[in-house]
């Protein structure tokens, strides 16, 4: 495969976990995947699986890029780095959260902020600042979750995370609105829960069962215009 006819995906949010998963899973398909990490050089999953890839033609290989979705500079610097190369998915997995059990009034300031920076901010600025190298055809995408949609709320629990990613999936109906002209393909996808650092060890999902149902997501929906709200399966999730 010529190195023109690779395409290439950026994962924002690849260092270990769902992110790093996804970028094993595209590169295995042929992909050449360029992954973030706040600390590049360190050691974690991402990391060794671009050392692995490392020397390979643009299919399979992994490389690694420094990007903290808080911290504006980065963005900028980021976009730099990458200008004049085609994106032809770009897909944002970033996430935290605190205080499951707290009640929203209890909440500490800097926790609120600090999780809807992370969760809905960073991702939209990236998005805004990397747009113009994903082509028309291609596909920007965004890990949300369904606990983000407010219909299925009937819970309660994981308020601070639950709002931010309802504003993560209210700001990218704002950023499909003005893309309304194109025909790029817009996804919020909501994986389930995973057994992750976020999801801790009680979820009922593997990452060695979902990753490849995501992926299979991802790659359905490219070349289908517009922004959809889907679960691991392809199904609709109600906002």
């Amino acid at each position: 495969m010529a190195d023109q006819q690779v395409p290439t995906t950026l994962i924002v949010g690849a260092s270990r976990g769902l992110g790093h998963g996804i970028a094993a899973e595209l590169a295995g398909r042929g992909w050449h995947v360029i992954g973030t990490a706040r600390h590049p050089s360190a050691p974690t999953p991402l990391r060794e699986l671009a050392d692995r890839t490392h020397g390979q033609e643009a299919a399979g290989r992994v490389d690694v890029e420094r990007l903290d979705v808080t911290d504006p500079e980065q963005i900028a610097a980021l976009r730099q780095r990458l200008a004049g190369r085609p994106l032809h998915l770009l897909f944002v997995n970033a996430g935290t959260t605190t205080g499951e059990d707290t009640p929203i009034g209890a909440v500490p300031e800097a926790d609120f902020v600090d999780v809807m920076v992370t969760n809905a901010l960073g991702p939209l600025r990236v998005i805004e600042a990397l747009q113009d190298l994903v082509p028309d055809d291609g596909l920007i995408g965004v890990m949300t979750s369904g606990q983000g949609s407010i219909t299925n709320n009937t819970t309660g629990r994981r308020e601070v995370y639950r709002a931010s990613k309802a504003a993560l999936n209210m700001l990218m109906r704002s950023f499909a609105a003005r893309q309304s002209g194109t025909r790029r393909a817009l996804l919020l996808l909501a994986p389930g829960w995973i057994k992750t650092d976020l999801g801790g060890p009680d979820a009922p999902y593997t990452l060695e069962e979902s990753v490849p149902l995501i992926v299979d997501v991802l790659l359905a929906k490219r070349g289908r215009p517009g922004l959809e709200y889907l679960d691991r399966n392809g199904d609709t999730v109600p906002w």
